[in-house]
């Protein structure tokens, strides 16, 4: 559930006035209420104000005794369509203002009209006034886990607590216990009723959910502790690395190494359990072009593969930038590749592993030979800083304006070699403005010996006399050729930043249209394609024939396409302009136009996320069609196990009994025939229902169930199915308002489905509290509850009761085939209705039954 928008983040990270303490636990039954209470009994032998807000002790008479002689604040009882309910009185225990209040099940959903809709909230008022809250929550619970918990246990769970308000709790205590103590306690009737026990560890209890609902709850609480531990580091101002947990960062430059790199990372990361894994990258911090996007594309996709995250930081000091970002994350351990510069390289500077080596201080430095490593940096194809044509125009204005700015000085009458000097400086730059370094370089060359000649003494001649003069055109040398690198530096560096700033800004507007897009490989080559002006984008896989046979590979017939956009897209990497392989049997091809050297580096990166949405549609199409086969095996085993006893028994029954009234060795009385024909009757009437509950749902899988719908009164429909029940729904209590509307149902089905959901409720109702019929109507709808106050089902397996052939808490399977509330759903469903359970107030199932009115009705019930 996310935080509404009321609600402050003040209110949950300011509550200095009341201290909240969560016991968590993994699963029911670990003992979480039964400590929370302990913790109660403790602090009230210490003289402390402790009060009970709310418990819930499931009927486990141990949690009960617990609560001995704490006070206990009276609930408060609240109606809500026609059914009371009992909930925490949060207005009294305000008022009695205890120093600790108890308040169990921290994600309970309050009932419709309490002042909030979770008991979070509430629990938040108490800490607002001052008082210290005692509470539990498990951790299926959890917001953040819940469609992990999901995926784990088949089961959504619909109560939920954002993780906000658990993190910031003073305490978190885990209260834990193996699967194999928490199945005992199960089997031992310590968690559930008797009737329940049998389905909770064939469901939810069994020992593969629990362990990994155990690790969850680890791995969460470690999670929250290591928050708590970077919090008091960076309050004490500690900025040593603490060993607590492994964290192995491995530092990427982009280069064709990294893989290497990270697998080396990995393998020192799995040595210790729960290692953590973290890649970085340092960019330059002033944008310019610095790694291969697409290589740094590959590494992300391998490193998250292995479990471990990537990461990208700014910095002009790459060893400072690194132990920065280790030291922030608690590193333990850093994985660096061996320096690919060359001898010579290595002699004039340390490099960025030795560098970083010297400054790591309790940091494991791991410095990792490779391939590549003394080859030097391999150079990519760096575009020129200018035009050709600039360079040209600026090698004319060398060789052209030198000579004229000379006639020109000669013919000025008077002037010192110092102007000389200063105006050939002028013409220098001015010549590195328009052509750049090599134009410059002609230019000052040109111009020094021109100096020389014409105006240093002894003129006409490359001798130069004066000491002085010779330091002047030392200087005019020097400082030419420091404008000159100077402006070709500018300008190449500008250059590379608008390209480098074009580059992210084709990165982000791709990575945007294939997060939008609802199949990322068509969005993201669609978006290629617009990008670069292309006619057609196509991503092609090697044959299984060519394979492995290099020679096959260079056929027309070798490949096939698997994706494409555009007209006429390429069916073989010859037949575009541009061919991009991505791995042995995938590449892309582009058409349309030929792509320059820097634009090939954007599209590599493209291609490797190409790669990835590929492998991803493949994975979902294989589940989509596994999950079919997966369903109706599944159905074909559980209906076999359960049809060979279920129709077995009624049909031994009916044998036995007309067996024994045709055998010449008994002699029957009247009674006992009578008794026999009863037996063998109602053992043919129930192979009846049970045939016909499997035509039925045969035929509402196949969508050929004929359904006639007509207005119906829920007060004629009901006594006939109570009725067709017998003497166990005598004492069914009904409460169906004479003014309700008739419902748009098919009569036979409708009755159907009340036989259905009115006798699994007395089957499972304690004796001498039979269920309670109540009907109402709602925004076109006539909704008919059916209520019990038995042992109810644990939210998470509400969706397991309406699955052909689930019987839960039954395993004596002599009551059915477990068809009764799936068909009952699908017939519902058939009529355009609906059922859905719900859980009635103080423990129970209450079943609810809606159906559209068959003429519009002015009855308004609460809104939903």
């Amino acid at each position: 559930m996310a935080l509404p928008e009321w609600f402050p983040p003040e209110r949950i990270f300011h509550v200095s006035r009341g201290e909240l303490r969560i016991y968590l636990g993994a699963a029911p039954g670990v003992g979480k209420t039964y400590a929370m209470l302990e913790e109660a009994q403790r602090r009230a032998e210490r003289g402390t104000d402790v009060v009970i807000g709310f418990v819930e002790t499931h009927g486990r008479k141990h949690t009960a005794a617990m609560i001995g002689d704490l006070e206990q604040v009276p609930r408060r009882s609240m109606t809500y369509r026609g059914v009371d309910f009992t909930e925490m009185d949060l207005d009294a225990l305000l008022a009695r203002r205890p120093e600790v209040a108890v308040v169990d099940e921290l994600a309970h959903t309050n009932v419709p009209g309490s002042r909030h809709e979770k008991r979070w909230q509430d629990v938040q008022e108490l800490l607002d006034a001052g008082i210290s809250v005692l509470t539990t929550v498990n951790v299926q619970h959890l917001e953040s886990i819940n469609d992990v918990v999901a995926q784990i246990t088949g089961t959504t769970q619909r109560e939920t607590v954002p993780d906000q308000v658990v993190r910031v709790a003073g305490q978190v205590e885990l209260v834990d216990m193996t699967p194999e103590a928490l199945r005992r306690r199960m089997a031992h009737g310590n968690i559930y009723r008797p009737d329940k026990i049998d389905a909770a560890l064939g469901n939810y209890f069994r020992v593969g959910n629990l362990t990994a609902l155990r690790e969850l709850a680890l791995l969460w609480l470690a999670d929250k502790v290591d928050d708590q531990l970077d919090a008091y580091r960076a309050q004490q101002g500690i900025s040593d690395t603490w060993e607590a947990r492994e964290r192995v960062v491995v530092a990427l430059t982009g280069g064709p190494e990294g893989e290497t790199l990270v697998r080396r990372a990995a393998r020192i990361a799995a040595r210790s359990k729960g290692a953590d894994l973290l890649a970085v990258h340092v960019a330059r911090s002033d944008g310019l072009a610095g790694a291969d996007p697409a290589q740094l594309a590959r590494q992300r996709v391998l490193v998250e593969s292995l479990g471990g995250t990537y990461h990208q930081v700014l910095g002009t000091d790459v060893p400072h930038a690194l132990l920065d970002f280790a030291q922030g994350v608690n590193a333990t351990q850093l994985v660096l590749g061996a320096s690919r510069r060359g001898r010579l390289a290595q002699m004039l500077s340390r490099g960025v592993g030795v560098t970083t080596t010297a400054l790591s201080g309790a940091i494991d430095v791991h410095l990792v030979t490779h391939p590549q490593a003394g080859r030097g940096r391999r150079t990519t194809g760096v575009p020129a800083a200018l035009s050709r044509r600039r360079r040209l125009l600026g090698f004319a204005l060398a060789g052209l304006g030198m000579p004229l700015l000379t006639l020109l000085l000669w013919v000025l009458p008077d002037l010192t070699l110092t102007n000389d000097i200063l105006l050939f400086l002028a013409g220098v730059v001015g010549v590195a403005l328009v052509g750049g370094l090599w134009p410059a370089l002609v230019a000052a060359l040109v111009g020094s010996l021109l100096l020389n000649w014409f105006f240093t003494p002894p003129y006409y001649t490359l001798t130069i006399a004066q000491a002085d003069n010779l330091l002047a055109l030392g200087i005019f040398v020097g400082v030419a050729l420091a404008v000159s690198w100077v402006v070709d530096v500018a300008a190449r560096r500008t250059r590379e930043a608008a390209r480098a700033s074009a580059d992210a800004q084709t990165l982000a507007t791709v990575a945007g249209g294939v997060l939008r897009g609802q199949r990322p490989l068509p969005a993201l080559l669609d978006r290629l394609r617009e990008t670069f002006a292309l006619r057609a984008v196509s991503v092609l896989e090697l044959t299984a024939e060519a394979e492995g046979r290099p020679g096959r590979a260079r056929e027309a017939g070798a490949w096939r396409i698997v994706a494409s956009v555009g007209q006429a897209p390429a069916s073989s990497p010859g037949a575009g302009e541009t061919a991009v392989p991505v791995d042995d049997q995938l590449t892309v091809v582009l058409s349309g136009r030929r792509l320059e050297a820097a634009d090939r580096r954007v599209v590599e990166a493209f291609a490797a996320q190409a790669a990835v949405a590929l492998r991803q549609e493949r994975l979902a199409e294989e589940a989509a069609t596994a999950r079919p086969l997966a369903e109706a095996d599944r159905m074909r085993t559980a209906l076999l196990a359960a049809v060979s006893h279920d129709l077995r028994t009624p049909l031994a029954s009916a044998k036995a009994a007309v067996s024994s009234l045709r055998s010449p060795d008994v002699e029957f009385d009247a009674e006992d025939r009578d008794e026999l024909l009863a037996t063998a009757d109602e053992s043919l009437d129930r192979l009846g229902r049970l045939v016909e509950n499997l035509l039925d749902m045969s035929r509402l899988q196949a969508g050929v169930l004929g359904v006639s719908a007509t207005g119906i009164g829920l007060e004629d429909a009901v006594p006939r199915a109570l009725d067709e029940l017998g003497p166990a729904a005598a004492d069914v209590t009904t409460d169906i308002p004479a003014d309700l509307p008739a419902a748009l149902a098919d009569p036979g089905l409708l009755e159907r489905v009340l036989v259905n959901i009115v006798a699994n409720a007395l089957r499972h109702s304690p004796a001498g509290h039979p269920p309670t019929l109540t009907a109402s109507a709602h925004a076109g709808q006539v909704e008919l509850r059916v209520i019990d106050t038995g042992p109810g089902i644990p939210e998470d397996q509400w969706e397991h009761v309406f699955l052909p052939f689930q019987r839960l808490g039954d395993r004596d399977n002599t009551t059915g085939v477990g068809l009764g509330l799936a068909l009952s759903r699908g017939l519902a469903e058939a009529m355009g209705g609906s059922i859905t359970p719900e859980t009635t107030p103080g423990g129970g199932l209450t079943m609810v039954l809606r159906l559209p009115a068959a003429a519009p009705t002015s009855i308004e019930g609460p809104q939903e």
